[in-house]
């Protein structure tokens, strides 16, 4: 088993990993079996340190490009995008674009780590994820990958890519559940206080709307759009608004944001809905008709349609953190 720990901004997306394997060879060996991992970290530099923005230095046992031997398991946490790093990540890519069937069994990556298998040509054809942040991008470096951008992880033959951070933990659950069974991986998920198949997609935590330029369309009516949203809003009306004919708002909008403006509006709905559930306890119903979205019943289809959990689950998941917990009463203000 090797971790390749491609940047240290996110200690979990190799810390998390390493936690879950560690774990499992140690409940392995306790029972007296002798299989598990050995679990080698390793930095993508000749130097074996791995750098941080907020100063933190990883010093790792390896360089991956000391690893000769066949590997079991290969997963490459993080990506370092930074352009000074370029240089520094040559012979690394030299390595990685060495793996294959025969010298490596399972291939992963957790987050950013996806570009550096996409770069050495080993996701071609293949369904893969990566943080929501990132999976527009991935999509347009890599247009020979097929990227769902909606999962926590998944696999396509011996290849497995997961989502941001917190997700590399849901993987290596994964991966331990098929290496040695359901009741292996529950016991390290009861440990570390995590669910073994956690519920919802990550559709739940991006943003369904992308950032648009100032002088974008829909940029321009956003604003508007977010005070009348309880309001019936055709298209004719939008095309009203930025004196336009219905016809050429409908060609233009639809050009710079590769949407028709009814999913647009529907999807601003459905952001604005989400803010009431995780900052107020608004009753759905009002939410609802304060959105837009018509009745609960209507407004949790769309729920489920976008983000694949209904309005009061998306709630109890969301909510501010203090909400429930009795902190919030000893707060001092």
């Amino acid at each position: 088993m090797v971790i390749v720990v491609m940047t240290a901004n996110m200690m979990l997306d190799f810390a998390g990993p390493s936690d879950v394997f560690t774990n499992a060879d140690a409940i392995l060996r306790n029972s007296g079996s002798d299989a598990g991992y050995e679990v080698l970290i390793a930095a993508p530099t000749a130097n074996r340190i791995v750098k941080a923005n907020t100063g933190v230095e990883i010093h790792c046992p390896y360089s991956a490009m000391e690893i000769t031997s066949p590997i079991d398991t290969l997963i490459i946490a993080g990506n370092d995008f930074r352009e000074n790093s370029a240089d520094a990540l040559i012979d690394f890519f030299n390595w990685l674009s060495t793996i294959n069937n025969n010298n490596t069994r399972r291939i992963g990556s957790i987050c950013g780590g996806a570009f550096a298998l996409a770069r050495a040509g080993l996701l071609n054809g293949k369904c893969v994820t990566t943080h929501w942040e990132l999976s527009e991008r991935l999509k347009r470096e890599y247009p020979g990958i097929r990227v769902n951008a909606n999962h926590f992880f998944t696999n396509d033959g011996n290849v497995y890519t997961s989502a941001g951070v917190s997700s590399g933990i849901d993987l290596s659950l994964a991966m331990v559940e098929e290496d040695f069974g359901k009741d292996i991986a529950i016991r390290i998920a009861r440990k570390l206080v995590f669910y073994l198949s956690r519920p919802g997609f990550q559709a739940q935590f991006g943003n369904l709307l992308p950032v648009f330029e100032s002088e974008n369309i829909a940029q321009k009516i956003q604003n508007w759009l977010r005070g009348h949203l309880h309001e019936a809003l055709d298209v004719s009306r939008l095309a009203e608004h930025v004196n336009m004919s219905t016809r050429n708002f409908t060609r233009v909008f639809h050009r710079e944001t590769g949407m028709p403006p009814a999913k647009f509006i529907e999807k601003l709905r459905v952001e604005a809905a989400r803010k009431f559930l995780e900052d107020t306890d608004t009753p759905l119903e009002r939410i609802a008709e304060q959105c837009g979205l018509g009745n609960l019943v209507s407004m949790r289809r769309t729920f489920l349609r976008h983000l694949s959990v209904t309005p009061s689950d998306y709630r109890r998941s969301f909510r501010t953190a203090l909400k429930d917990t009795g902190i919030e009463d000893l707060l001092v203000y």
